[in-house]
């Protein structure tokens, strides 16, 4: 329990983490017989908190770069599907980064946000219609960390998460709609949860990270600055960019239902004290707001445990790009 380290005057009892097992919030990093760290498959939600954890880069997700830059090498249509958060990205204009995209050898770019919109209207009719049924609250569903955390550590919250997809799902099919099922698509995100999110997606080919992206870049010599700017033909408004931070869900579907006396909660980041939270909500079937939006990273997909900025950097860069939109 710890107790005697706490007490002991002489620090005679030392305590020494293993930061990996300190970060993972369900305790799926384990050390076996031999002192040797695991990571338990069946417990894991792939929420990354581990990777950067790490003090020797020992863990890291499945890379699909190699594969993607195959395609492209061998004519594929291959389309870049871009999350909200590259807003907090790089440094650098957006149109540029897509130029840089396009430079790579992409056939097309399409922004993430503009499947968030259909997310955002699914949801809303989605919470009303559960309102109306009697049902105490819902929670949303964009963040696969989160799914993953109700379907193998709290299953009775699942009867409560919201079954509309991710902006992610909605953007994969209407890429392979309007550039043909046999074009490529290509999730790019600070996230690791969406690795296996896109992996059991029919319409995601590949998922690159943006640490993934800049390598890219600098491996092919591209400079972002000297690229063709480019903008995609999709327009989405600045709510759906706002999926990328905390409040951005709840906010948006508040918004398209119209009803500003709708409460809510706002659960940013899976620690152990708010995955407590959660359990509360779900054996008592009672919560203090009738949507509860839930990211896995604190402040929302722009500080994933894959991206190139983080924290306040990131914040104040999302909040200046997002304001031009």
């Amino acid at each position: 329990c710890g107790k005697c380290h706490q007490v002991c005057p002489y620090h005679a009892i030392i305590y020494m983490p293993v930061p990996c097992e300190e970060a993972c919030p369900v305790k799926a990093i384990s050390k076996d017989e031999f002192g040797v760290e695991h990571i338990d498959p069946e417990k894991c939600i792939y929420c990354g908190k581990c990777l950067n954890a790490c003090p020797f880069g020992a863990i890291f997700d499945k890379c699909e770069v190699f594969d993607v830059l195959k395609e492209i090498r061998n004519g594929k249509r291959v389309i870049a599907m871009v999350a909200p958060a590259v807003l907090a990205q790089l440094g650098k204009p957006l149109e540029q980064v897509y130029g840089a995209l396009k430079s790579a050898g992409f056939d097309d770019v399409v922004e993430v946000a503009y499947g968030a919109e259909e997310t955002i209207r699914r949801e809303a009719e989605e919470l009303q219609e559960k309102i109306e049924e009697g049902q105490p609250f819902m929670t949303t569903s964009c963040c696969p960390a989160y799914v993953n955390l109700a379907k193998k550590h709290i299953p009775e919250i699942v009867k409560y998460v919201s079954s509309t997809g991710s902006p992610m799902h909605y953007t994969a099919k209407y890429a392979k709609e309007k550039f043909g099922s046999e074009c490529v698509a290509v999730f790019i995100a600070p996230c690791a949860s969406k690795k296996a999110e896109g992996a059991a997606d029919a319409n995601v080919d590949y998922v690159w990270t943006f640490r993934e992206l800049d390598a890219v870049f600098q491996g092919l010599g591209i400079d972002i600055d000297s690229t063709m700017p480019y903008v995609p033909a999709e327009y989405a408004s600045r709510e759906a960019y706002n999926f990328a931070k905390t409040t951005g869900v709840f906010n948006a579907v508040k918004k398209h239902i119209g009803n500003e006396e709708l409460e809510g909660v706002v659960v940013a980041d899976l620690n152990k004290k708010n995955i407590a939270l959660l359990k509360g909500y779900a054996k008592t079937g009672k919560c203090p707001g009738k949507l509860v939006e839930v990211m896995s990273c604190p402040g929302g997909c722009i500080t994933g445990p894959c991206a190139c900025s983080t924290g306040g950097e990131a914040a104040r860069r999302f909040e200046t790009e997002v304001n031009k939109k």
